[in-house]
């Protein structure tokens, strides 16, 4: 218990944190699901971060209809529901994107990335709770952001005076989670989520590996991501 809570309030002091920033145009829309969908976010934590862990699993940011519906990173509406049993209720954010609309566990679009990576998990593990047993899985930026069109901005887009106080503060963050989680392994799901690790985790002893993100915007993770996703992990010697 005393992990969750810490995990806990590390995601309250980085939403407060996040909201303490400013975003220009093009961004017209930023989405901070660790408030409005807190009770579920909260909830993911409380079964998923309850000890300490082998393996940290860490992505960008969330998706818009992923972790931005269900409060849970790479938070595809049916593993959130279904196979982590996530049943917390979920509000909107203030100031919400008329094409972008929070509708929670009900959304029915699906999240690509996340049926790809919580897919795997599933089919690898019996259950979440014996997943939940070594790993754990966030994101480093929190936020969503999008543009008047309702196009999504992914963080690495952000200019300069904007994302460098975005960086601070999610580095921050992450270093903090693997101060209390003490895994062995931190994975980057992509590139982006890599350099993020190797900047803010160089002071602690922790080992560094990537695999493919599983965006479909990926021609190479349309050709059997889980395939080669669990490759790259077996080759890291995470799985065996």
């Amino acid at each position: 218990m005393i992990v969750s809570k810490n995990i806990k309030a590390a995601a309250r002091s980085l939403s407060k944190a996040c909201n303490d920033l400013n975003f220009s145009e093009p961004v017209t829309h930023v989405y901070n699901p660790l408030e409005y969908a807190w009770p579920a976010h909260e909830q993911y934590i409380t079964r998923a971060a309850n000890n300490k862990k082998k393996v940290v699993f860490l992505g960008m940011n969330p998706g818009p209809f992923g972790m931005a519906q269900t409060g849970v990173p790479f938070g595809e509406v049916s593993a959130v529901r279904d196979w982590i049993g996530i049943n917390a209720p979920i509000s909107k954010p203030e100031n919400e994107h008329p094409k972008r609309p929070i509708e929670g566990l009900k959304c029915a679009r699906s999240e690509v990335s996340g049926r790809r990576l919580w897919g795997l998990f599933a089919e690898r593990f019996n259950s979440a709770d014996t997943f939940f047993t070594d790993h754990f899985i966030i994101n480093h930026c929190p936020l969503v952001f999008m543009e008047k069109s309702g196009k999504n901005r992914t963080p690495d887009k952000l200019p300069n005076d904007e994302i460098t106080p975005l960086m601070e503060v999610c580095d921050s963050h992450l270093h903090k989670v693997v101060e209390i989680l003490e895994p062995e392994w931190l994975i980057a799901v992509g590139g982006f989520a890599q350099k993020r690790a190797l900047a803010a985790l160089d002071d602690l002893d922790i080992r560094i590996g990537k695999i493919l993100h599983p965006s479909p915007a990926s021609p190479a993770a349309n050709k059997g991501w889980a395939k080669q996703a669990t490759t790259q992990l077996k080759e890291l010697g995470v799985w065996h």
